[in-house]
């Protein structure tokens, strides 16, 4: 019997409950549930007669209730009261699209079909998700937040979606709704609306500037960044944004009211240190500005702004040694001239200029020609290249010495008989002449002498490679030159002049220089290109000449436009010049292969290729160009450390010069104490 009375006792609550619903007055359903030690299960199924309603009821829902209610329900109390039970014993209800109620545990609920509402539908223990937007706060800091509040072990849960900041709530209504609520008056503090002032007579850039300097002196650390306001000039329409909390804009609009006062006319002066422009460069282009803005306000003046316009004496000086314009103008001049050094006053992009310079030259040439004379009169002889054969005949018979005989008759001074004497002297040769023909002959010559007959051949071959190569590194201003050479001065003359008597004779020469040469004028333009202005040249001294020497030069002179790190190319083949040069006897010559002994043949070329590689990196700011210096710097000191490794031929113990490393200090030599102290521990 004992296990018959929960169920007796519920029958009887459920009965009771009816009873009074039925006898009702109002002819409406009327509940006074009363509920001790009952299985959760049996009130499950009571509450959904009552109510009428189909209810499944999960396995793991297990347990006994006590509840009892004093006052008379209606149906939709009853039913809260139903979700109120359910919810104190850690389970919840979950409703269907077709009217059907899940009975499941809480933490399995957020994981079922549960409804996704707008507005406030829901107002009790029913569990559903909201979608709720956010516009002013990022959705990710408002998350913790809100998870602490939530019922994460009773089946609540936040979560948040940074892309489109929106946060979705999922857990019992009410619940939901407090945090709703929350979420809306967090996103209503974080609005930042835009408010803009224009100005009358201020100008907005400086009433920014010192709106920033309060906000600034009145520890913009300490203050949250929904409540700083933002201030924003806009020059074009001389107005001023503002942005920020309600509060904070309306303290800062009416700062600005109150500086936007129009100032007396009178004169003042004010000394501005420039930071980047030079001074000096920048007086005569305040001038025309002062110039043109006066005659402008001449032009439109009216009855209230005559008395100012009668006087606008503006004076623009600069000083040198500290940078600084020294102006003495009227307010509303001083602030025009001040935007203008505002703008000027800015720090310049720089551009590094690569350039590789490449020459190669080829230079190829052939002689072979053959020479006979004889003594009797006749013979050949060329001069294409080849030592003319009477020439060589000249200087070698100057070169032989000469004997001479003479004979002379004596007579006898005692029979008076006649004495014939013979003497002979020998005059030495001159080898000048030949040793200078010789020394002008260039590859394989021989000759030969028989009887009266004589022949040479002379044969040679030349092969002339020239290959130079310079990589300048140029850095540059924007809109102003750099030039870079490498090379040598050489004198050259340019007069001369004698005295009287020729005495004392006077030369005038000037020194040309010669080299690698290379100039250039980088303009950077709208996005990431580089107008330059090139002239490049390469010179070398080629020989003497009669009268001085001669000088080879190749130059380019070009506008190119490059872009940022691009490289490009200028110049390429200069020139190809291929000559042969044949004497020959007639016909004689034009004999298959008998006729060259009767011809000299001469054959050259030459090919020269110059190219110019520029490649332009803008430089906009000391990162860039300290990362630039940095790998040069590195380059050179790799290079003396390698030369130190190498060591010095002969001077094995010889310390070599090497760069310090790039971030160590500038070290000062020690003072004569400290050498003094160093030298006396050395002893």
């Amino acid at each position: 019997m004992r296990k018959f009375r929960p169920l007796i006792k519920g029958l009887l609550a459920a009965s009771i409950a009816s009873m009074i619903a039925l006898n009702s007055p109002a002819f409406a359903a009327e509940y006074s549930p009363n509920f001790k030690g009952t299985e959760i299960t049996e009130f499950i199924n009571i509450v959904g007669k009552n109510l009428q309603k189909t209810i499944i009821v999960d396995p793991n829902v297990r347990g006994k209730i006590t509840v009892r209610s004093y006052d008379l329900l209606s149906e939709d109390q009853y039913y809260q009261f139903f979700l109120n039970v359910l919810q104190v014993y850690g389970f919840a209800v979950v409703e269907m699209p077709s009217g059907v109620l899940k009975v499941v545990r809480d933490k399995d609920a957020k994981s079922s079909n549960i409804p996704v509402v707008d507005g406030q539908l829901f107002d009790g223990d029913e569990m559903i998700t909201r979608v709720v937007p956010v516009y002013s706060v990022p959705v990710r800091e408002l998350a913790p937040i809100l998870r602490q509040l939530n019922d994460q072990a009773g089946g609540g849960n936040v979560i948040s979606h940074d892309p489109s900041n929106v946060m979705m709530i999922t857990g019992r209504a009410a619940v939901v709704n407090r945090l709703t609520e929350i979420i809306e008056r967090v996103d209503k503090a974080g609005d930042r609306e835009v408010e803009i002032v224009k100005l009358r007579f201020a100008s907005a850039s400086e009433m920014v500037r010192i709106l920033e300097s309060i906000n600034n002196s009145q520890g913009k650390g300490t203050t949250p960044d929904n409540l700083e306001p933002k201030v924003v000039a806009d020059d074009r329409t001389n107005s001023v944004i503002v942005s920020g909390d309600i509060k904070a804009r309306k303290r800062i609009i009416t700062l600005i009211n109150r500086l936007d006062k129009e100032l007396e006319s009178n004169g003042n002066t004010r000394v501005i240190f420039l930071k980047y422009a030079k001074a000096e460069d920048l007086v005569n282009v305040l001038q025309g500005v002062s110039a043109s803005i006066a005659q402008e306000e001449q032009g439109t003046q009216n009855n209230r702004n005559a008395r100012r316009n009668s006087s606008r004496d503006v004076s623009i000086d600069a000083h040198m040694d500290s940078n600084s314009l020294v102006i003495t103008a009227e307010p509303d001049m001083m602030s025009s001239l001040e935007e203008v050094i505002r703008q000027l006053d800015v720090r310049r992009a720089q551009v590094q200029v690569e350039a590789i310079i490449v020459e190669v030259f080829e230079g190829d040439g052939t002689t072979l020609g053959i020479q006979w004379a004889t003594e009797a009169g006749g013979g050949q002889q060329f001069t294409n290249g080849v030592v003319p054969i009477g020439s060589l005949a000249v200087g070698y018979d100057q070169a032989q010495d000469r004997t001479t005989t003479t004979t002379t008759t004596n007579t006898n001074v005692t029979d008076g008989t006649p004495i014939v004497v013979n003497s002979t002297s020998t005059e030495q040769g001159d080898p000048s002449l030949l040793a200078n023909l010789l020394g002008t002959v260039n590859g394989f010559l021989v000759g030969a002498v028989e009887d009266d007959w004589g022949a040479v051949l002379q044969a040679v071959s030349t092969d002339t490679n020239s290959n130079i190569l310079a990589t300048p590194h140029l850095t540059t201003m924007d809109n102003e030159e750099a030039f870079f050479i490498v090379g040598q001065e050489v004198p050259i003359i340019t007069g001369s002049s004698t005295g009287s008597n020729n005495a004392n004779p006077f030369q005038t020469v000037e020194r040309k220089e010669v080299g690698i040469k290379l100039k250039v004028t980088p303009q950077i333009n709208e996005g990431n290109a580089v107008q330059l202005v090139i002239e490049q040249e390469v010179s070398s001294v080629s020989g003497a000449t009669s009268v001085d020497i001669s000088i080879n030069k190749r130059e380019i002179k070009t506008t190119v436009m490059a872009d940022d790190g691009g490289t490009i190319v200028l110049g390429g083949l200069i020139d190809e010049d291929v000559q042969e040069s044949i004497s020959k006897v007639p016909l004689l010559g034009d004999i298959p292969y008998l006729g060259n002994i009767f011809k000299s043949t001469t054959t050259s070329k030459r090919k020269r290729n110059l190219m110019v590689f520029i490649r332009p990196t803008i430089i906009r700011d000391g990162i860039t160009m300290n990362k630039i210096s940095h790998k040069k710097y590195n380059f050179i000191r790799a290079e003396q450390i390698k030369r130190e490794e190498e060591g010095v031929a002969l001077m094995p113990f010889t310390d070599t010069p090497t760069l310090p490393e790039w971030n160590d200090e500038l070290a000062l030599p020690p003072s004569f104490e400290e050498y003094l102290k160093e030298k006396n521990k050395k002893d």
